[in-house]
């Protein structure tokens, strides 16, 4: 099985390192799991479940997500979101650097995560994980967002379907990930009492999903100067 391995390596103030390496398989854009076999209670998927959760406690009795981001959880339970810290991701075909408060560190890795972890509500987002740009920006992720679920139709028409040109479900999709983010951030609150940083990076990402529904009702109106200008 080929797969793609992007490691984080978050360096604090105080000079402690934490290297958290993710890998992916390339063909599918699903997380490679680890092999850890007992799970912390508040990741049993009954324990905040998101409402739009279509999984069942018989057959998938722990949450993806929960379950995939508890090791990190973990390490980052006594850090606040504005510690500063300095962030490099590394890939196969580069090394990205960054120095900025933790919130925005975890923000990058959880998003990247989240969309792997076979969480049915996010696997949409498993290609644009696949082509992961750490520290996006909000219009990097609209950007990003739109055009990947545009090749998705592409992909749906060439199959003799009927594309949704007009990000219909994108957009629903997008309202459904915020419920997603709000089960998140609320399992992560029954565990973590000290630092804040984990539950903000998630609020990070849920403002990046708002923005995007923003955008598709506006029909994308800020971009469309830049492509109407420079048609083919």
């Amino acid at each position: 099985m080929s797969c793609l391995e992007i490691v984080y390596n978050f360096e604090m103030q105080s000079g402690e390192k934490i290297v958290y390496p993710i890998f992916i398989e390339e063909k599918t854009g699903s997380l490679i799991l680890e092999g850890q076999e007992i799970s912390p209670e508040w990741t049993v998927l009954e324990n905040c479940q998101c409402r739009v959760c279509p999984l069942r406690k018989d057959i998938n009795p722990y949450c993806p997500i929960a379950f995939n981001i508890n090791r990190l959880v973990e390490y980052f339970k006594d850090v606040y979101s504005t510690d500063k810290m300095r962030i490099s991701v590394t890939t196969q075909e580069r090394t990205y650097v960054k120095e900025a408060p933790a919130q925005r560190g975890l923000a990058s890795i959880l998003g990247l995560i989240m969309a792997t972890s076979g969480c049915p509500v996010m696997n949409f987002l498993k290609p644009m994980a696949r082509f992961h740009l750490p520290f996006s920006t909000s219009e990097e992720t609209i950007i990003r967002s739109t055009s990947m679920y545009l090749l998705s139709q592409y992909f749906v028409a060439k199959k003799g379907g009927k594309p949704d040109i007009s990000l219909d479900k994108l957009n629903r999709a997008y309202a459904d990930i915020q419920q997603v983010n709000l089960g998140i951030c609320n399992r992560i609150a029954t565990v973590v009492k000290k630092g804040e940083a984990t539950s903000n990076a998630v609020i990070i990402l849920d403002t990046f999903s708002q923005l995007l529904n923003m955008e598709i009702e506006d029909k994308l109106d800020s971009l469309q100067s830049l492509f109407e200008e420079n048609q083919i």
